[in-house]
């Protein structure tokens, strides 16, 4: 399903707000895990290559966990090595997967693996054109709600694999589909701390198709495109000040400061106004205290599901007393929505954070991208 500025489809509504999932900045740190892969920004996944064997470990599965969890991809034909009663055995490379998360269908199209897709939870939540075709020809079975997916259909489609995630370490309905001798492997992209993090998971996805070689190009150009945006923000460029987020109940949400939506807007050459708060998950203010911070802002980016100004000002009047309100500098990241009116944002985000940089760079300092159109992006009218 998905969930990323990146956000997986799993995080409740209310936390869309601010734009993006939580997660802290980091410095980049280079490593190398094996022969074939090459991780750069990741630290959520490893690889060590045994032999003809691959030993894939998840680092860090679901947010505080004190276990990581083990997988060993072994070639069809190819002897097992030995291993503990731990480590899940897969054999690869895999031809039928079935995900639950919008993020990872990304991460088959551009290996050329859009096929391989047989079972996703709500389909409808599916924005890509490729994939869209595909459930459009019944190629792509339904499984139902996320958290309820119809077990008896999943095993009748004989996935080589079930790609999920996990918040907690209680997996619920996951350990049912071990049972039926369907290997469940999770992938935990959305806790990468650096942009450029998330998007390395395509080699996650590309290990079990044999594609790490495409997986690799595809992320060297989705770098390469990051950074050279990234540096079109010179020293001592002026930084518009920046709001994000809206009420929530008796809240108002917004990003933290070591949150990676504070990362993006950043790298972007923006002033978040909340930058210096200590956390990389959500802050949860009054309406009070964030009028007096950022009532002369210069941009609004980040509303919820909010489409247009009217419909915030009927939201909550308040609303309108804010700077970018009057000046028309409101920004939703929701403009683009697939054939059933799932988010692209959400799907295609994590993979592509080139493409909300350039957004970002484009909102704050337009003059720095005159030809670029928003993509992710629009200022609400």
């Amino acid at each position: 399903m998905n969930p990323n500025q990146f956000i997986p489809r799993f995080i409740p509504i209310a936390i869309l707000c601010g734009m993006f999932v939580a997660a802290c900045t980091q410095k980049k740190n280079t490593h190398s895990t094996s022969a074939s892969t090459q991780l750069k920004y990741a630290t959520g996944f490893s690889v060590r290559t045994e032999g003809h064997a691959k030993h894939v470990t998840i680092n860090l599965p679901y947010p505080g966990a004190q276990e990581a969890y083990h997988y060993l991809l072994v070639p069809h034909g190819e002897e097992v090595p030995a291993h503990d009663n731990q480590t899940q055995v897969i054999f690869t490379p895999i031809k039928k997967i079935v995900c639950t998360s919008t993020t990872h269908i990304p991460l088959l199209d551009y290996i050329n693996e859009t096929e391989a897709l047989v079972g996703f939870p709500t389909t409808d939540y599916i924005s890509s054109e490729k994939m869209r075709h595909r459930v459009d020809e019944g190629m792509v079975t339904d499984l139902g709600v996320d958290k309820g997916m119809n077990l008896e259909v999943l095993y009748s489609l004989a996935p080589d694999l079930v790609m999920s995630y996990t918040m907690t370490g209680d997996l619920g309905q996951l350990k049912k589909i071990k049972e039926l001798a369907i290997p469940v492997v999770i992938n935990a992209e959305y806790l990468e701390k650096h942009p450029l993090g998330r998007a390395e998971w395509i080699k996650f996805m590309a290990l079990f198709f044999d594609k790490e070689k495409e997986a690799e190009s595809v992320f060297n150009e989705i770098e390469n495109d990051y950074n050279k945006t990234k540096q079109l923000i010179e020293p001592g460029t002026p930084r518009p000040t920046v709001l994000s987020g809206i009420v929530y109940g008796e809240a108002w949400f917004m990003p933290g400061g070591k949150n990676y939506a504070a990362h993006l807007l950043s790298d972007a050459g923006a002033d978040y106004l909340w930058r210096d708060t200590d956390t990389n998950g959500f802050l949860e203010l009054s309406f009070e205290s964030v009028y007096e911070k950022a009532k002369t802002a210069d941009l609004w980016i980040g509303v919820g599901s909010f489409s247009s100004l009217s419909e915030i000002k009927a939201a909550d009047s308040r609303y309108t007393l804010f700077k970018p309100f009057h000046d028309k500098e409101v920004y939703t990241y929701n403009a683009r929505t697939g054939a059933k009116g799932g988010s692209e944002f959400l799907e295609l985000g994590y993979l592509r954070p080139d493409l909300i940089l350039k957004d970002l760079v484009k909102i704050a300092h337009p003059e720095l991208l005159p030809d670029y159109e928003l993509f992710f992006y629009s200022r609400l009218e």
